[in-house]
């Protein structure tokens, strides 16, 4: 008996307000709870999730729910997993209350799972080693589906399929018995995706998407190009029924029913028929993951180093979807680097725009691929170009950093900000000479320290003059005592070894009083002008 394995991701962005203009709040008092729907389109979001309720989510949740009532009393029944954003049931609960009540109703069939993944369908388990965020956003989404659903996931889908080793790991030790990620031939190489596996250096079970039978429905249902068009739910459980292995998991966007293939198309007619005609077949039943890892042993191993991370996303299936260009590489260390900030602001609404503004929607549009792939961004991309993309998230992201940081007015939370290590864009690149740069890269002051240490003295010397240290500390690190400080040594005469003895002597003492300062209450400043 091979199981069918049938999940849907469930997930509509927050846009952004792509008329934003910082200028125009010149003089405004724009309080933290306002920020929310000065940066988002909230009448564009609305009139989408409108829409795709009325096309997608209403006509394709009570289909689902005639079928499971069909074969509800047979020894097969009809079986589906919902992946739901938690942003998603934010917007079902301002904007379609009846629409959470429909996925209520599904949840008290007894026949629909309901798998975790980030709050805020964010990249944040790839922000290094350091995975407080994506554990966190785990751990709120897991407790908003008990909230709505009282039901606890015990399978996990990450982020657009995001996976590697670590991930997985971080999942296991989070309770999870399943992950569910994209099948890629240079990972699983000669392997089939149909069969249960286990991740490196752990136990958790990997449920590998079969992307071609996954892909004909959500990708070339309506290409009238395509060999096999028409589809027709006979001929594609005819597929399935073709396919040997354990389990076959076919994942795609809810919205393809409806949203991404118009009604009109006859998706709706398809997805109405389709669990007929799966079960006319006798060795095909359908299962949840859950269900699935816990009925078939893993017969091998998936591998998948943290420099090779896959995804669903693009013919590459890795991040380049959302990390291939420098534009993207740009906003996202931004956007990671401002996090320690805005979370020791304790400000609820600061913290929500910033994890807002993680949805990896975002980078997604600024994506400048080309073929298929670019055809793909450019059908989800509510912008004109990637580069409009870029620009609207940047004056937002830089407006909403310099409120973050206009909230570090006591000492101990200005020596954290000081503290804090910098986006790549940012980082301090130590030349020898004019375009000759050295390897040494300094992302914080300890950095900086610790390279000014070794750095070639005709580094050091070539910097001190143009001002090079004291434009940085106070342009980007953002410390205007150190800055002078700097300015003095550099302006002192001092030559060779005696200038970076000064140097370093400076910016350790620095260093020293920024990290008392910063584990102090707060009642006096230390290096006073």
């Amino acid at each position: 008996m091979t199981d069918v394995c049938f999940i849907f991701e469930v997930h509509q962005p927050l846009r952004l307000n792509r008329n934003f203009d910082p200028s125009l709040l010149a003089g405004q008092r724009i309080g933290e709870k306002d920020l929310f729907d000065v940066y988002f389109d909230n009448e564009l979001n609305r009139k989408i999730f409108e829409r795709t309720c009325r096309k997608c989510y209403f006509p394709a949740n009570q289909i689902i729910l005639e079928n499971i009532d069909r074969y509800k009393r047979g020894t097969r029944k009809f079986k589906v997993a919902y992946s739901l954003s938690g942003i998603f049931i934010e917007q079902c609960e301002r904007w379609k209350p009846s629409l959470l009540e429909s996925f209520k109703q599904l949840a008290e069939t007894g026949c629909v799972e309901f798998l975790s993944q980030t709050y805020y369908h964010s990249l944040s388990s790839l922000f290094g080693i350091d995975r407080t965020e994506f554990v966190e956003q785990v751990n709120m989404h897991r407790k908003r589906i008990r909230e709505v659903f009282h039901y606890s996931p015990r399978a996990f889908e990450n982020t657009e399929c995001i996976y590697n080793n670590s991930i997985a790991k971080t999942v296991e030790a989070l309770g999870f018995k399943a992950i569910i990620t994209e099948s890629v031939e240079r990972v699983l190489r000669w392997r089939s995706p149909n069969y249960v596996y286990k991740a490196k250096g752990c136990n958790i079970r990997v449920l590998m998407r079969n992307y071609r039978l996954s892909d004909d429905i959500g990708f070339r249902f309506t290409s009238r190009w395509w060999n096999e068009w028409p589809l027709t739910a006979d001929k594609y459980s005819s597929w399935v029924a073709a396919t040997p292995g354990q389990a076959i998991t076919i994942f795609v966007d809810y919205e393809t029913f409806g949203e991404h293939h118009w009604p009109e198309s006859g998706i709706h007619e398809f997805l109405r028929w389709l669990p007929g005609e799966i079960l006319k077949w006798h060795h095909l039943s359908f299962a949840t993951p859950t269900e699935v890892v816990e009925k078939h042993q893993p017969v091998g191993e998936i591998d998948v180093g943290d420099f090779e991370t896959i995804s669903w996303a693009d013919l590459e299936r890795d991040t380049s979807a959302w990390l291939g260009n420098s534009m993207q590489l740009t906003c996202y260390e931004s956007l990671k680097a401002l996090g320690e900030l805005v979370k020791d602001t304790e400000d609820p609404n600061l913290i929500r725009v910033w994890r807002c503004l993680q949805s990896s929607d975002h980078l997604y549009y600024m994506s400048t691929k080309g073929a298929g792939p670019g055809d793909v961004h450019s059908y989800f991309n509510p912008y004109n170009s990637a580069v409009e993309a870029f620009v609207v998230f940047s004056k937002i992201l830089s407006d909403f950093e310099k409120r973050v940081i206009e909230r570090f007015e006591t000492p101990r939370l200005t020596a954290k900000r000081i503290l804090r290590r910098v986006p790549a864009a940012k980082a301090f690149v130590f030349f020898r000479e004019f375009a000759r740069a050295t390897p040494f890269i300094a992302f914080s002051l300890e950095e900086f320290h610790t390279i000014l240490k070794s750095v070639h003295l005709q580094s050091v010397e070539f910097h001190a003059q143009r001002s090079d240290f004291e434009t940085w500390v106070r342009q980007v690190i953002g410390d205007d005592v150190l800055a002078d400080k700097l300015r003095q040594v550099c302006e002192s005469g001092l030559r060779g070894e005696e200038l970076r003895k000064a140097l370093l002597e400076t910016v350790q003492r620095r260093i020293s009083e920024l990290k008392s300062l910063a584990k102090s209450s707060g009642k006096r400043e230390l290096f006073v002008r």
